[in-house]
């Protein structure tokens, strides 16, 4: 009972330790001390308890940090700043050519640009935002 003891301390503390690494080794190999001191508690046998605690802190480190640090450093997939301008609708408040223009983005006057040479874009039209080019919104009037 006291190997049990021992293999559930150490496999705590390491859990503990892994709030301060961050990085999902210690907290896997901790686990694996954790199936160590089940296995200290069953059976008693050293070596069985060593190598259950080799195979799940392996299996763990192989199968299950790569995919828990896929799923929770990843974050959501949300858009910021300029990025999250593109594919917006804007309305142009003049005229906008290939040169030049001004449009209302987002609650903001822009300085704007046509995608295409063409046609210039009147007043009033609502048009897309295709690119952001430093502080010009690249526009295309919409169909």
């Amino acid at each position: 009972m006291t190997a049990a003891l021992i293999w559930l301390i150490v496999g705590i503390l390491l859990m503990i330790a892994e709030v301060l690494s961050g990085d999902f080794v210690l907290i896997m190999i901790g686990a694996g001390a954790l199936f160590g001191a089940g296995s200290a508690a069953l059976s008693g046998n050293p070596f069985i308890d060593v190598a259950v605690f080799a195979i799940a802190s392996v299996g763990m480190l192989v199968l299950v940090r790569p995919a828990l640090k896929r799923r929770l450093l990843s974050g959501p997939d949300i858009k910021t700043n300029a990025d999250a301008l593109i594919g917006a609708r804007a309305v142009v408040l003049s005229t906008v050519d290939v040169d030049s223009g001004r449009v209302k983005l987002a609650g903001d006057v822009w300085s704007a640009r046509c995608l295409s040479e063409g046609e210039p874009i009147s007043p009033g039209t609502t048009v897309t935002v295709v690119e952001i080019s430093g502080a010009t919104a690249v526009v295309s009037a919409v169909p």
